[in-house]
C-alpha cells in the first residue's frame, strides 16, 4: 500500500536507480495523468529529463470504461492495439473502431499540445526510455505506448510502475517487453486499491510537473 503517488514515485525511482544501466542516459516518459506525478519523482531520482507519452484507451460502444483496445501515436502514425477477443464477444463493428481511433487520436494530439506547451518531444535516440504510470491492470495502454516509443530509436524501452498484477508481468515478458514493478499482488482488482490517496489528477497538475522538470530537458 502506497501513501500517494509521490511516495510511489520516490520508491520506484530508488528501485530504477539500482537496476538501470547508465541511468544518466535515460529519459522518463510519464503516462497522463496520474503517471506523470509518479514520473516526476522518478525523473528526479534518476536526474533524467521528463516528457510525456499519451496513449488512450479505445472504449467499447456504450461503455467507454471497458477497453476494446488502445492507441498511441509515433510521429503521427497510429499504433493501435485491438483486443480481438473482446471485440468479437461484443460484436463491435469495424466502423465503430475506426471512429473511436479517430476520436482518441484527436484527444492525444490535444493533450500533447496542452502538456508540452510548444516544446518538442525530448529525443530518445540511443537513450533508455522509461515509461512510468501509477500502476497497470491489463497493460493495454502501456503496451501501445511502448510500441510507439520503440519507433523513436531508443536504446531500450522499460515500462515502470509501482504496482501490476503478476499475470500482466508474465504477458509483458512473453512479448519481450521489460516491465519493472515494485509490487505484484494477487488478487489484483483496481490500481487505486493500493493507494491510500488516489485522487483524480487534472491537466493543470500534469503541466505543473512537466514545467518543474523543464530545466532537465
Amino acid at each position: 500500500m502506497f501513501r500517494d503517488r509521490a511516495e510511489a514515485g520516490r520508491l520506484l525511482g530508488e528501485h530504477l536507480r539500482r537496476v538501470l544501466a547508465k541511468a544518466g542516459e535515460t529519459v522518463v516518459l510519464g503516462i497522463p495523468r496520474g503517471g506523470v506525478v509518479v514520473a516526476g519523482h522518478v525523473a528526479a531520482a534518476l536526474g533524467a529529463p521528463l516528457d510525456v507519452i499519451v496513449p488512450r484507451k479505445l472504449g467499447a460502444p456504450g461503455n467507454p470504461e471497458l477497453a476494446v483496445g488502445a492507441l498511441a501515436l509515433a510521429d503521427g502514425e497510429d499504433i493501435a492495439l485491438i483486443d480481438d477477443r473482446t471485440v468479437r464477444a461484443l460484436g463491435v463493428p469495424a466502423s465503430y473502431l475506426e471512429a473511436e481511433i479517430e476520436r482518441q487520436r484527436l484527444e492525444i494530439l490535444r493533450r500533447e499540445a496542452a502538456y508540452r506547451e510548444g516544446r518538442p518531444p525530448v529525443s530518445l535516440e540511443g537513450r533508455a526510455a522509461v515509461l512510468v504510470d501509477d500502476g497497470i491492470a491489463t497493460g493495454l495502454t502501456a503496451r501501445a505506448a511502448a510500441r510507439a516509443v520503440a519507433r523513436r530509436s531508443p536504446r531500450e524501452v522499460v515500462v515502470a510502475v509501482p504496482v501490476a498484477p503478476p499475470e500482466t508481468v508474465r504477458e509483458f515478458a512473453a512479448e519481450g517487453l521489460r516491465l519493472e514493478a515494485l509490487e505484484t499482488p494477487s488478487p489484483f482488482g483496481a490500481v487505486g486499491r493500493f493507494y491510500l490517496d488516489f485522487r483524480q489528477v487534472e491537466d493543470d497538475e500534469v503541466i505543473a510537473v512537466l514545467r518543474a522538470h523543464r530545466h532537465n530537458g
